[in-house]
């Protein structure tokens, strides 16, 4: 069976990305900066607006919504994750697997991604709780405010959340909200 991925023009997707054998190198600063560069250049190109966003140490979450007529979010994640792995340092590099050392690859990200396509507000809400919470989520902190390499301090500053958002007791989320 093939796999067909969503193709809703000028849609919202939620995306998760995860770093080839969940190796855990995203979060050092020399990253983040890398990231934070890699996807503006790609956005410079290929405009989509990050609707939230977390970056967690061997995985990301992101929110996308692409312009009007456009659902090529594949062709972003490509180029965004090669032009990541090109300039990315050793730490970054793993042990090629044996599918890729023919290729003399060292690889930086699992081939693969997965994105859900976004049905309406409610869905929109709980995915974006959903990347706001998943530090707290994997143990990395106590509460989303914590978490530095997120777009939870945006939506604060909107007003969108108080600051103590998902503190208080552990959030759960549905069958069809995130992926790990």
């Amino acid at each position: 069976m093939q796999y067909r991925r969503s193709q809703t023009a000028g849609g919202t997707y939620f995306f998760t990305i995860v770093t080839d054998a969940r190796r855990r190198f995203l979060c050092a600063p020399q990253n983040i900066a890398l990231l934070r560069t890699v996807f503006t250049e790609i956005k410079t190109n290929h405009p989509f607006t990050i609707e939230a966003i977390v970056i967690l140490p061997d995985h990301l979450h992101c929110l996308w919504t692409l312009p009007a007529g456009d659902f090529d979010y594949s062709m972003r994640w490509r180029q965004i994750k090669s032009a990541f792995s090109r300039q990315c340092g050793q730490q970054c590099k793993g042990e090629a697997t044996r599918a890729r050392v023919n290729k003399k690859e060292q690889p930086v990200w699992q081939r693969r991604f997965w994105e859900h396509d976004i049905q309406n507000e409610l869905d929109f809400q709980n995915h974006v709780e959903y990347i706001h919470y998943n530090p707290v989520k994997h143990g990395l902190t106590n509460a989303p405010a914590d978490w530095q390499y997120s777009s939870f301090q945006r939506y604060v500053d909107h007003g969108i959340y108080p600051y103590d958002w998902g503190a208080e007791k552990p959030m759960k989320f549905g069958d069809t909200t995130g992926h790990e």
